[in-house]
């Protein structure tokens, strides 16, 4: 091995002899080459290294004075720094940057005070086809709505656009700053959502709009779809103040902007409407200025006169003083009038609402004269459908013949109709014939009178409401003779009914209600606010149930009514629906505990169909009371409290006979005071069933159904059941052969018969 000079030394041969001590590793070939470039040829010759000039210049730099840095400082500075470069990047990110020039300023002036240019000219492929004269005087309408003010309710046949029409309205009066705060009300909340959508498609997929309103959509395409930018979004370093949500688009605050900051929000019509209001960026607080009401009702909405009334109500009360006090609110209201009577009829109605400027449009204004060859052109249909699936020998007979069978018809709108039909006449009466009901109702907006399910002799909704007998309320008049309750039992609340009855069965409604009370003049069971576990805090579900018996009955049987004759009464007996869900047990509990346990007792109504046993079949048993299709068992097992079981069928048939008796007649039955706005919603309890009349075991009986579009039936069940209790109190309707009387079936009993069986 040949000596080392400690004064020529490669640099890999230095690392290795100052790592050959005992101190270990002391310097690598990275760290050397630093060093090497930092001393330059004061340490060798670039190629060899001096390993003494090395030590020696390392001494040199560690002797070299330091600048003394504050760790924590230098930590701080290096935050900042790096929090710029990320603000800097960030804001760079969230500016939209320039805004695009207006594409055409000439086409977007025009537009401004022309609805139906705008219509034409941003939304060529919504409204495709030529426009008939009813589109026109509803753009007319709806342009004066717009821009002077005032309502307008329209009614145009299905598929003629008047949802688009309405929807094309709201971006038009936002876009040119015609209205500043636009609602969207709809049906449901979630119906408006849906409008919602619709217009925030066309502010960010109409690529029109974004040429000739930059302002307004280049900043919504400039969030790509996500709504978490709008917080972010800078226009020249200012945030935009965008808002983009399912429930409400605020449009971006840009100087010189018509649309500036201008926002759409969506409500239904029986959801929170009242308060509305937004307050801008600025501090300027805005309230609705149009109001957009697509279609507020619903199918079965319209079939319930007391929705109906509450609907009317919101609109002339929350909806149309949402501008605030002092104030008009421009409104537009598509509608189809599904009913006869319903809300819609009513608004478009000019002798009833004549602020609303209705227009009622149809498809068709008179039909083809020859009804022969139509007739012929149905069988003609009817066997094309059934052989081929379509309409192709129907069409070809319609092409035949077109000249006769268009004679006398005068359409709406000619364009309309589809591509294998060959006119628009030909399309409305295809329409007719799929389903004439349906066709009055949704195409013409003249809905035929509803073919009753009910037989003549069951009242309508309206009629019911109107079988009134003028005193106040819970007054019994001086011929009352019997007070009956009865309380229908849901696990909501408790719905109950109080009765005076004549002996011959003239009866008077005292008083109906809920516990506990909904204090609203409609509800339904399914949207009631006060519920018995709200009232009974901390209970559970029976628990909730006993207390609300236990104070209903403080208030209908701890209470003294008043006769006409000042007489004092009370309520002779009480029964108390025994049959839903896990109540039973509940209801027999406290009719057996309570302190009005002398007039109370839980009740079944049973269902005695045409197949099932009648009750005047039913053997009697010792102890057993029976009456008019009703009996007390006597009692047997756990349940030491008697209860009555009825059918349910004949008393609800029976009630029914009552309230289509003639005032003043003998066993009538009608409803306390003199207003029947009242009693709109007994009245659709009353009427929730139908009648069906059914054959079996030799005898025909009326069954009762749950109507498709009915909701709450409780109210029925509560004036059976009074009726029911009061033919136990002795009320008799003559040629009914049924008394009141509580005979106690005895059976005669030898002594001899019971030493036989005690020595048995």
């Amino acid at each position: 091995m040949s000596p080392i000079d400690s004064r020529n030394l490669k640099p890999s041969d230095l690392a290795r002899l100052l790592n050959s001590t005992p101190l270990g590793t002391v310097l690598d070939e990275r760290q050397l080459y630093r060093h090497r470039v930092q001393a330059g040829f004061r340490i060798g010759d670039g190629r060899r290294i001096d390993l003494f000039r090395y030590i020696a210049w390392l001494v040199e730099k560690r002797r070299e004075p330091k600048d003394v840095i504050d760790p924590a400082a230098a930590y701080e500075a290096m935050k900042e720094k790096q929090a710029a470069r990320n603000r800097m990047r960030a804001e760079a990110g969230r500016d939209i940057g320039e805004m695009p020039p207006v594409q055409d300023p000439l086409r977007k002036a025009k537009a401004e005070r022309n609805f139906r240019f705008f219509c034409e000219t941003y939304f060529p492929l919504t409204f495709c086809l030529a426009w008939s004269k009813d589109h026109l005087k509803v753009i007319a309408k709806v342009e004066q709505a717009v821009l002077h003010g005032g309502l307008f309710a329209l009614a145009m046949p299905r598929g003629s656009g008047k949802s688009s029409l309405a929807e094309t309205a709201c971006l038009w009066a936002i876009l040119y700053g015609h209205k500043a705060f636009v609602c969207l009300i709809g049906a449901s909340e979630v119906h408006a959502q849906e409008m919602l959508e619709s217009i925030k498609m066309e502010l960010g997929g109409n690529d029109l709009l974004l040429a000739d309103f930059p302002e307004v959509c280049h900043p919504i395409v400039s969030l790509d779809g996500i709504a978490n930018r709008c917080s972010g979004q800078l226009f020249k370093g200012e945030r935009t103040h965008i808002g983009w949500t399912a429930t409400e688009v605020v449009l971006p605050s840009i100087p010189g902007s018509q649309a500036s900051a201008a926002i759409i929000k969506v409500a239904g019509i029986t959801g929170r409407i009242r308060g509305m209001k937004y307050k801008r960026a600025d501090g300027q607080t805005v309230r609705p200025s149009l109001v957009v009401l697509d279609d507020p009702q619903t199918d079965e909405s319209a079939r319930s006169l007391s929705q109906c009334a509450t609907r009317e109500r919101l609109l002339a009360g929350a909806i149309l003083g949402l501008a605030g006090p002092g104030k008009k609110i421009s409104g537009i209201m598509p509608c189809t009038v599904i009913r006869p009577g319903d809300m819609a009829d009513s608004i478009l109605d000019l002798e009833k609402h004549p602020e609303w400027n209705g227009e009622r449009t149809k498809m068709v204004y008179r039909f083809p004269s020859d009804e022969k060859i139509w007739a012929k052109y149905a069988e003609v249909r009817g066997e094309s459908l059934r052989m081929h699936g379509d309409l192709r020998r129907a069409t070809a007979f319609y092409r035949e013949n077109q000249e006769a069978m268009d004679e006398g018809a005068e359409i709406a709108w000619p364009q309309r109709f589809n591509h294998d039909e060959a006119s628009a006449i030909q399309h409305a009466m295809n329409l007719k014939l799929q389903g004439e009901a349906a066709f009055f109702a949704e195409y013409q907006n003249e809905p035929l009178p509803e073919k009753g399910i009910l037989d003549e002799g069951i009242l309508t909704a309206d009629q019911i409401a109107q079988k009134l007998n003028g005193y106040r309320r819970g007054e019994a008049p001086i011929a009352v003779t019997h007070l009956s309750a009865f309380v229908d039992v849901q696990g909501k609340a408790l719905f109950w009914v109080v009765c005076g009855w004549e002996d011959n069965f003239t009866g008077y409604v005292l008083d109906y209600g809920t516990y506990p009370d909904q204090q609203r003049q409609y509800f339904t069971l399914r949207d009631a606010q006060r519920t018995l576990q709200h009232v009974a805090k901390g209970a559970g579900l029976e628990g909730s149930i006993y207390a609300g018996l236990e104070a209903l009955a403080g208030q209908i049987l701890g209470r003294e009514w008043t006769r006409e004759d000042g007489a004092q009464m009370r309520v002779g007996l009480c029964l108390v629906d025994a049959n839903w869900g896990t109540s039973t047990d509940v209801v027999y509990q406290f009719c057996r505990q309570s302190t009005y346990s002398a007039v109370l007792l839980p009740s079944h109504g049973r269902f005695v169909g045409a197949g099932s046993k009648p009750f005047h079949e039913y053997i009697r048993h010792p102890g057993d009371r029976v009456g008019l299709n009703w009996r007390l068992p006597s009692i047997r097992g756990k349940r030491t409290i008697r209860h009555v079981l009825f059918d349910a069928n004949y008393w609800k048939t029976f009630v029914h006979a009552r309230l289509a008796g003639t005032m003043g007649d003998r066993g009538c039955l009608s409803l306390y005071g003199r207003s029947p706005e009242a009693h709109r919603l007994i009245a659709e309890h009353l009427t929730a069933e139908y009648r069906v009349k059914t054959e079996g075991r030799g005898r025909v009986v009326d069954e009762w159904k749950m109507r498709p579009d009915a909701i709450d039936n409780h109210w029925l069940d509560g004036v059976a059941g009074c009726a029911v209790a009061a033919s136990m109190l002795g009320a008799v309707l003559p040629g009914t052969g049924g008394g009141g009387s509580f005979r106690v079936i005895k059976k005669t009993i030898r002594y001899s018969d019971v030493q036989r069986a005690r020595r048995g």
